[in-house]
Protein backbone atom coordinates (compact mmCIF):
# COMPACT_ATOMS: atom_id res chain seq x y z
CA UNK A 1 0.00 0.00 0.00
CA UNK A 2 0.78 3.32 -0.51
CA UNK A 3 0.92 7.21 0.34
CA UNK A 4 -0.19 9.76 -2.40
CA UNK A 5 -0.66 13.47 -2.05
CA UNK A 6 -2.00 15.33 -4.76
CA UNK A 7 -1.24 18.83 -5.35
CA UNK A 8 -2.78 21.92 -7.80
CA UNK A 9 -4.00 25.02 -8.04
CA UNK A 10 -7.02 24.26 -10.13
CA UNK A 11 -9.96 22.31 -7.67
CA UNK A 12 -11.82 20.48 -10.38
CA UNK A 13 -9.20 19.10 -12.49
CA UNK A 14 -7.30 18.07 -8.57
CA UNK A 15 -11.10 16.80 -7.86
CA UNK A 16 -10.96 14.84 -10.68
CA UNK A 17 -7.46 13.48 -11.06
CA UNK A 18 -8.37 12.33 -7.15
CA UNK A 19 -11.71 10.54 -8.14
CA UNK A 20 -9.83 8.53 -11.20
CA UNK A 21 -7.01 7.46 -8.55
CA UNK A 22 -9.52 6.12 -6.15
CA UNK A 23 -10.69 4.72 -8.54
CA UNK A 24 -7.80 2.61 -9.71
CA UNK A 25 -7.04 2.30 -6.49
CA UNK A 26 -10.72 0.50 -5.85
CA UNK A 27 -10.64 -1.42 -8.86
CA UNK A 28 -12.99 -4.44 -8.91
CA UNK A 29 -13.59 -4.44 -5.28
CA UNK A 30 -16.60 -2.95 -3.05
CA UNK A 31 -15.86 0.87 -2.87
CA UNK A 32 -18.63 1.29 0.17
CA UNK A 33 -16.14 -1.35 2.09
CA UNK A 34 -12.70 0.13 0.51
CA UNK A 35 -13.17 3.94 0.87
CA UNK A 36 -13.42 5.92 4.05
CA UNK A 37 -13.89 9.78 2.57
CA UNK A 38 -13.11 13.01 4.90
CA UNK A 39 -14.10 16.06 3.47
CA UNK A 40 -15.74 19.21 4.33
CA UNK A 41 -15.08 21.99 6.83
CA UNK A 42 -16.00 19.80 10.42
CA UNK A 43 -13.68 17.21 9.86
CA UNK A 44 -10.37 17.04 11.95
CA UNK A 45 -7.11 15.58 10.40
CA UNK A 46 -6.22 12.59 13.21
CA UNK A 47 -9.98 11.40 12.38
CA UNK A 48 -8.34 10.70 8.80
CA UNK A 49 -5.14 9.27 10.57
CA UNK A 50 -7.17 7.16 12.92
CA UNK A 51 -8.69 5.35 9.64
CA UNK A 52 -5.85 4.86 8.08
CA UNK A 53 -4.38 3.43 11.08
CA UNK A 54 -7.42 0.85 11.29
CA UNK A 55 -7.20 -2.78 9.70
CA UNK A 56 -9.27 -3.74 6.86
CA UNK A 57 -12.43 -5.54 7.33
CA UNK A 58 -13.52 -7.55 4.91
CA UNK A 59 -11.88 -6.86 2.47
CA UNK A 60 -7.76 -6.77 1.94
CA UNK A 61 -6.98 -2.83 2.20
CA UNK A 62 -8.51 0.07 2.89
CA UNK A 63 -8.50 3.72 0.68
CA UNK A 64 -8.53 6.63 3.05
CA UNK A 65 -8.83 9.75 1.32
CA UNK A 66 -8.22 13.51 3.35
CA UNK A 67 -9.62 16.54 1.19
CA UNK A 68 -8.07 19.54 1.50
CA UNK A 69 -5.32 19.61 3.46
CA UNK A 70 -3.97 22.82 3.32
CA UNK A 71 -6.54 24.06 5.32
CA UNK A 72 -4.69 22.02 8.43
CA UNK A 73 -2.00 23.84 10.76
CA UNK A 74 1.67 22.36 11.87
CA UNK A 75 -0.23 21.49 15.25
CA UNK A 76 -2.88 19.73 13.25
CA UNK A 77 -0.55 17.61 11.33
CA UNK A 78 1.17 15.90 14.10
CA UNK A 79 -1.11 13.03 13.91
CA UNK A 80 -0.38 12.87 10.28
CA UNK A 81 3.46 13.17 10.24
CA UNK A 82 3.35 10.57 13.38
CA UNK A 83 1.47 8.26 10.98
CA UNK A 84 4.27 8.95 8.09
CA UNK A 85 6.84 7.91 10.49
CA UNK A 86 5.10 4.40 10.15
CA UNK A 87 2.16 4.15 7.68
CA UNK A 88 0.06 0.87 7.95
CA UNK A 89 1.08 -1.64 4.80
CA UNK A 90 -2.89 -2.39 4.45
CA UNK A 91 -3.96 0.94 3.78
CA UNK A 92 -3.64 3.51 0.81
CA UNK A 93 -3.68 6.89 2.07
CA UNK A 94 -4.77 9.72 -0.51
CA UNK A 95 -4.19 13.03 0.67
CA UNK A 96 -5.84 15.86 -1.38
CA UNK A 97 -4.54 19.52 -1.29
CA UNK A 98 -6.71 22.97 -0.91
CA UNK A 99 -8.25 24.86 1.36
CA UNK A 100 -4.70 26.85 1.87
CA UNK A 101 -0.92 26.64 1.59
CA UNK A 102 0.04 23.46 1.65
CA UNK A 103 2.88 23.05 4.50
CA UNK A 104 6.04 21.92 3.40
CA UNK A 105 6.01 19.30 6.33
CA UNK A 106 3.93 17.45 4.95
CA UNK A 107 5.45 17.15 1.32
CA UNK A 108 8.33 16.04 2.83
CA UNK A 109 6.66 13.60 5.22
CA UNK A 110 4.99 11.71 2.19
CA UNK A 111 8.19 11.57 0.47
CA UNK A 112 10.43 10.51 3.07
CA UNK A 113 7.95 7.51 3.21
CA UNK A 114 7.99 6.36 -0.14
CA UNK A 115 4.99 8.27 -0.99
CA UNK A 116 3.85 9.96 -4.33
CA UNK A 117 3.25 13.11 -4.74
CA UNK A 118 1.77 14.63 -8.22
CA UNK A 119 1.34 17.94 -9.42
CA UNK A 120 -2.21 18.13 -11.50
CA UNK A 121 -1.41 22.04 -12.45
CA UNK A 122 -0.84 21.79 -15.94
CA UNK A 123 2.89 23.34 -17.38
CA UNK A 124 3.43 26.17 -18.21
CA UNK A 125 5.01 26.49 -21.06
CA UNK A 126 3.20 26.59 -24.30
CA UNK A 127 4.20 24.00 -26.17
CA UNK A 128 4.13 21.40 -22.89
CA UNK A 129 0.78 22.45 -22.51
CA UNK A 130 -0.73 21.66 -25.58
CA UNK A 131 1.03 18.25 -25.24
CA UNK A 132 -1.05 17.80 -21.60
CA UNK A 133 -4.23 18.78 -23.33
CA UNK A 134 -3.19 15.82 -25.75
CA UNK A 135 -2.54 13.59 -23.26
CA UNK A 136 -5.65 14.20 -21.09
CA UNK A 137 -7.70 14.15 -24.25
CA UNK A 138 -6.42 10.26 -24.82
CA UNK A 139 -7.13 9.86 -21.19
CA UNK A 140 -10.71 10.31 -21.95
CA UNK A 141 -10.73 8.26 -24.97
CA UNK A 142 -10.58 11.40 -27.28
CA UNK A 143 -7.69 11.16 -29.98
CA UNK A 144 -7.04 14.86 -30.95
CA UNK A 145 -4.66 15.97 -33.42
CA UNK A 146 -1.95 18.39 -33.16
CA UNK A 147 -3.54 21.53 -34.12
CA UNK A 148 -6.83 20.72 -32.03
CA UNK A 149 -4.60 20.30 -28.88
CA UNK A 150 -3.03 23.49 -29.88
CA UNK A 151 -6.34 25.14 -30.48
CA UNK A 152 -7.94 24.21 -27.23
CA UNK A 153 -5.04 24.95 -24.57
CA UNK A 154 -5.15 28.47 -26.61
CA UNK A 155 -8.73 28.68 -26.49
CA UNK A 156 -8.76 27.70 -22.18
CA UNK A 157 -5.51 29.73 -21.41
CA UNK A 158 -5.58 29.63 -18.03
CA UNK A 159 -9.47 28.41 -17.56
CA UNK A 160 -7.95 24.74 -17.39
CA UNK A 161 -11.14 23.38 -15.38
CA UNK A 162 -13.32 23.23 -18.32
CA UNK A 163 -11.31 20.59 -20.34
CA UNK A 164 -12.42 17.72 -18.90
CA UNK A 165 -16.17 18.99 -19.58
CA UNK A 166 -15.61 20.07 -23.53
CA UNK A 167 -13.60 16.52 -23.89
CA UNK A 168 -16.48 14.94 -22.33
CA UNK A 169 -18.88 16.90 -24.91
CA UNK A 170 -15.97 15.46 -28.03
CA UNK A 171 -16.54 12.07 -26.83
CA UNK A 172 -20.04 12.14 -27.04
CA UNK A 173 -20.15 13.76 -30.31
CA UNK A 174 -17.95 11.76 -32.65
CA UNK A 175 -17.33 8.77 -30.39
CA UNK A 176 -14.10 6.86 -29.46
CA UNK A 177 -10.78 6.26 -31.89
CA UNK A 178 -11.58 9.01 -34.18
CA UNK A 179 -9.49 11.47 -35.18
CA UNK A 180 -10.37 15.08 -34.29
CA UNK A 181 -9.38 18.44 -35.83
CA UNK A 182 -9.18 21.69 -34.88
CA UNK A 183 -12.30 22.44 -36.92
CA UNK A 184 -14.14 19.76 -35.22
CA UNK A 185 -13.52 21.18 -31.39
CA UNK A 186 -14.17 24.92 -32.75
CA UNK A 187 -18.11 24.75 -31.73
CA UNK A 188 -17.56 23.42 -28.36
CA UNK A 189 -14.82 25.83 -27.12
CA UNK A 190 -16.53 28.71 -25.51
CA UNK A 191 -15.53 31.78 -24.42
CA UNK A 192 -11.48 32.30 -24.15
CA UNK A 193 -10.29 32.20 -20.70
CA UNK A 194 -7.59 34.21 -19.21
CA UNK A 195 -4.21 33.81 -20.10
CA UNK A 196 -1.31 33.64 -17.83
CA UNK A 197 0.70 37.20 -16.90
CA UNK A 198 3.93 36.00 -18.70
CA UNK A 199 2.48 35.52 -21.79
CA UNK A 200 0.83 39.40 -21.72
CA UNK A 201 4.54 40.91 -20.79
CA UNK A 202 6.00 38.47 -23.90
CA UNK A 203 4.18 39.93 -26.12
CA UNK A 204 5.08 43.58 -24.71
CA UNK A 205 8.52 42.85 -24.50
CA UNK A 206 8.49 41.72 -28.40
CA UNK A 207 6.80 44.84 -29.34
CA UNK A 208 3.58 43.19 -30.87
CA UNK A 209 1.08 45.64 -29.97
CA UNK A 210 -2.15 43.98 -30.94
CA UNK A 211 -1.22 40.38 -29.91
CA UNK A 212 -0.81 42.20 -26.24
CA UNK A 213 -4.07 43.99 -26.70
CA UNK A 214 -6.22 40.43 -27.00
CA UNK A 215 -4.41 38.58 -24.59
CA UNK A 216 -4.97 42.18 -21.98
CA UNK A 217 -8.64 41.77 -23.00
CA UNK A 218 -8.64 37.67 -22.07
CA UNK A 219 -7.29 38.59 -18.40
CA UNK A 220 -9.91 40.90 -17.89
CA UNK A 221 -12.82 39.34 -19.30
CA UNK A 222 -12.03 35.41 -19.07
CA UNK A 223 -9.42 35.55 -16.28
CA UNK A 224 -11.78 38.92 -14.41
CA UNK A 225 -8.63 40.38 -13.61
CA UNK A 226 -9.41 43.97 -12.91
CA UNK A 227 -7.14 47.15 -14.49
CA UNK A 228 -5.43 47.35 -11.10
CA UNK A 229 -4.10 43.98 -10.94
CA UNK A 230 -3.07 44.07 -14.46
CA UNK A 231 -1.44 47.38 -13.35
CA UNK A 232 0.69 45.56 -10.83
CA UNK A 233 1.49 42.91 -12.94
CA UNK A 234 3.29 45.63 -15.18
CA UNK A 235 4.44 47.44 -12.13
CA UNK A 236 6.35 43.93 -10.85
CA UNK A 237 7.55 43.48 -14.75
CA UNK A 238 9.31 46.63 -14.93
CA UNK A 239 10.09 47.42 -11.27
CA UNK A 240 12.34 44.22 -11.55
CA UNK A 241 14.21 46.22 -14.97
CA UNK A 242 13.85 49.14 -13.49
CA UNK A 243 16.77 47.18 -10.82
CA UNK A 244 19.37 46.70 -13.25
CA UNK A 245 19.56 50.27 -13.70
CA UNK A 246 22.82 50.97 -13.09
CA UNK A 247 23.38 48.22 -12.26
CA UNK A 248 25.86 47.04 -14.49
CA UNK A 249 25.00 43.77 -14.96
CA UNK A 250 26.85 41.91 -17.46
CA UNK A 251 25.68 38.40 -17.40
CA UNK A 252 22.86 36.54 -15.57
CA UNK A 253 24.51 35.65 -12.44
CA UNK A 254 24.93 40.01 -12.07
CA UNK A 255 21.31 40.46 -13.08
CA UNK A 256 19.96 38.12 -10.46
CA UNK A 257 21.85 39.54 -7.77
CA UNK A 258 20.79 43.07 -8.46
CA UNK A 259 17.33 41.91 -8.67
CA UNK A 260 17.31 39.58 -5.97
CA UNK A 261 16.57 36.37 -7.46
CA UNK A 262 18.49 32.80 -8.12
CA UNK A 263 20.30 32.83 -11.00
CA UNK A 264 18.31 31.10 -13.78
CA UNK A 265 16.04 32.32 -17.15
CA UNK A 266 13.96 34.97 -15.25
CA UNK A 267 17.27 36.31 -14.41
CA UNK A 268 18.47 36.01 -18.20
CA UNK A 269 15.12 37.18 -19.61
CA UNK A 270 15.63 40.23 -17.54
CA UNK A 271 18.85 41.13 -18.65
CA UNK A 272 17.81 40.83 -22.15
CA UNK A 273 14.91 43.01 -22.05
CA UNK A 274 16.49 45.37 -20.14
CA UNK A 275 19.41 45.61 -22.80
CA UNK A 276 16.52 46.23 -25.58
CA UNK A 277 15.32 48.96 -24.27
CA UNK A 278 17.93 50.42 -22.27
CA UNK A 279 17.71 52.59 -19.23
CA UNK A 280 16.03 54.93 -21.21
CA UNK A 281 13.29 52.96 -22.38
CA UNK A 282 12.88 51.65 -19.09
CA UNK A 283 12.77 55.20 -17.57
CA UNK A 284 10.04 55.83 -19.84
CA UNK A 285 7.98 52.75 -18.94
CA UNK A 286 8.13 53.46 -15.11
CA UNK A 287 6.57 56.91 -16.38
CA UNK A 288 3.94 55.50 -17.98
CA UNK A 289 2.62 53.34 -15.54
CA UNK A 290 3.07 56.36 -13.14
CA UNK A 291 0.27 58.10 -15.50
CA UNK A 292 -1.68 55.48 -16.09
CA UNK A 293 -1.67 54.56 -12.29
CA UNK A 294 -3.23 58.04 -11.79
CA UNK A 295 -5.84 57.86 -14.76
CA UNK A 296 -7.08 54.73 -13.26
CA UNK A 297 -7.83 56.60 -9.59
CA UNK A 298 -9.76 59.54 -11.42
CA UNK A 299 -7.34 61.44 -13.05
CA UNK A 300 -9.35 61.05 -16.36
CA UNK A 301 -12.54 60.46 -17.73
CA UNK A 302 -11.48 57.72 -19.61
CA UNK A 303 -12.73 54.22 -18.59
CA UNK A 304 -10.28 51.90 -17.24
CA UNK A 305 -9.83 49.50 -19.92
CA UNK A 306 -9.16 52.03 -22.42
CA UNK A 307 -6.44 53.38 -20.10
CA UNK A 308 -4.90 50.22 -19.83
CA UNK A 309 -5.04 49.85 -23.56
CA UNK A 310 -3.44 52.91 -24.41
CA UNK A 311 -0.56 51.63 -21.50
CA UNK A 312 -0.24 48.60 -23.00
CA UNK A 313 -0.03 50.18 -26.97
CA UNK A 314 2.94 52.72 -25.38
CA UNK A 315 4.84 49.93 -23.45
CA UNK A 316 5.28 47.67 -26.54
CA UNK A 317 6.26 50.61 -28.75
CA UNK A 318 9.10 50.99 -26.52
CA UNK A 319 10.51 47.73 -27.17
CA UNK A 320 9.42 47.89 -31.23
CA UNK A 321 11.39 51.26 -31.90
CA UNK A 322 14.27 50.06 -30.38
Amino acid sequence: MAVHLLTGDDESILRSKAHDLVAQLVGDGDRSLLVDEFDGEEYELREAVDAAQTLPFLTDKRVVVARDVGRFNADDLVPLIGYLDNPLDTTDLVLVAGGGRLSKKLTDGVKATGGHVTSTSPPNRPKDRHTWVRTEAEEHGVRLDGAAAVRIADQLGEDVGRLEGILAVIRSTYGDGVKISAADVEPFLGEAGGVPPWDFTDAIDAGQTSKALTLMARMIHGGERHPLQIMAILHSHYGKLARLDGADARNESDAAAAMGIRPGYPAKKALANYRRLAGGGVQRAIQLLAEADSDLRGDTDLGSELVMEVLVARLSRLGARR
